[in-house]
């Protein structure tokens, strides 16, 4: 198990500010909530082209699950974490790449491709999203201050 601690806290973790995941995927834990968004993770935390779910809170209470992704220029990305294809949240273990220059994630089940920027499906590999879901990904805003990644509002 691996053990993520709250961006929030700077010494060692107490019960209260640790989330347990499997060792075999990279979880990011939801912390405070400020007026930009939600203070999700350390950048460092994040390894580059490599994705990580998150579990968001909204101003109404529900949650949201996105999937954040750190760039090699350092920039994040978030998206929703629901593949539209396949039904499952899934985004976050897709493959980072890019299509012209653009960020991109191929989605990890049936490898449609999505601009990471915009969320738009670039490539649907011949298949039509399940039923009530669009094509594209939601996409959130993401800021990093003092090492800090924000995400949101969701």
């Amino acid at each position: 198990m691996t053990a993520v601690t709250d961006p929030t806290t700077t010494g060692p973790s107490t019960p209260e500010s640790t989330v347990t995941a499997p060792a075999t995927e990279q979880t990011a834990t939801t912390a405070t909530t400020a007026t930009a968004g939600t203070a999700v993770c350390r950048l460092d935390a994040l390894v580059p082209e490599r994705g990580v779910a998150a579990l968001l809170t909204r101003a109404d209470g529900t949650t949201v699950q996105v999937a954040l992704f750190r760039l090699l220029d350092d920039t994040v990305r978030a998206v929703q974490q629901l593949d539209p294809y396949s039904g499952a949240h899934v985004i976050s273990r897709g493959i980072v790449g890019t299509r012209n220059g653009v960020p991109t994630v191929a989605g990890p089940v049936y490898k449609q491709v999505f601009d990471l920027a915009t969320g738009r499906c670039l490539d649907t590999g011949g298949k039509s999203p399940k039923a009530g879901l669009g094509d594209d990904l939601t996409t959130y805003p993401v800021e990093v201050r003092d090492g800090v990644v924000h995400v949101g509002p969701a």
